[in-house]
């Protein structure tokens, strides 16, 4: 696993630091990440948290949606060297279109760790999720005050189900877990770049 994340970092889709210390980090989702039979993975990139909760989660299905087709192909590259292949499906395309997919409301769990601010996350990733599913967020080191305000996350039927600061080998690591309470009303997400240039909240 360290191999590959460190061919990701090579390549430019991680970041800088060690590869060790991004891994311990991204299994902190499995603090929140434990349970259900179907996850997806926004903005997989170089694989984190998504590859590595995979190798954790033998009983998870994962799919991984990257916009990028560079990193989308490693990623399908990085599968099949951890032989994951039975499990794990990689989807490139941007998170707006592919939520208007059969995938749209059938996962479980939904991650995303560096995917884009709140409002955007949470509208990109509600309308993957069935009723009772869960999205988890890393959050900036400034933690997760103010960040998930509860109006703006009714829209697209999220709720705040907590964040905790879990402490990993390479530092704590602050995770917020947003439930659904409602099914995503068919209007989001909104087109491509909506979400983004036009945030809900």
């Amino acid at each position: 696993m360290v191999s590959v994340l460190s061919d990701a970092r090579d390549r430019g889709f991680l970041g800088p630091g060690p590869v060790q210390d991004q891994m311990e980090r991204s299994l902190g989702f499995l603090a929140f990440a434990n349970s259900g039979t179907q996850a997806l993975d926004l903005g997989s990139g170089g694989g984190l948290p998504g590859l590595a909760l995979a190798m954790a989660l033998p009983a998870c299905c994962w799919y991984l949606v990257d916009s990028n087709q560079k990193r989308a192909d490693w990623l399908r590259t990085a599968v099949a060297s951890l032989g994951l292949e039975g499990r794990c499906q990689v989807v490139c395309g941007r998170a707006e279109q592919v939520s208007r997919t059969p995938l749209r409301g059938t996962f479980d769990l939904v991650t995303a760790r560096s995917f884009g601010p709140p409002a955007a996350t949470a509208e990109c990733a509600a309308a993957f999720l069935r009723t009772g599913g869960d999205l988890v967020v890393a959050e900036p080191p400034t933690g997760a005050s103010g960040r998930w305000p509860a109006t703006g996350l009714e829209l697209v039927g999220l709720a705040m189900g907590g964040n905790k600061v879990i402490p990993t080998a390479a530092g704590p690591v602050t995770l917020t877990r947003l439930v659904v309470t409602s099914v995503c009303p068919d209007k989001y997400p909104r087109r491509v770049g909506m979400p983004f240039k036009r945030p809900l909240f």
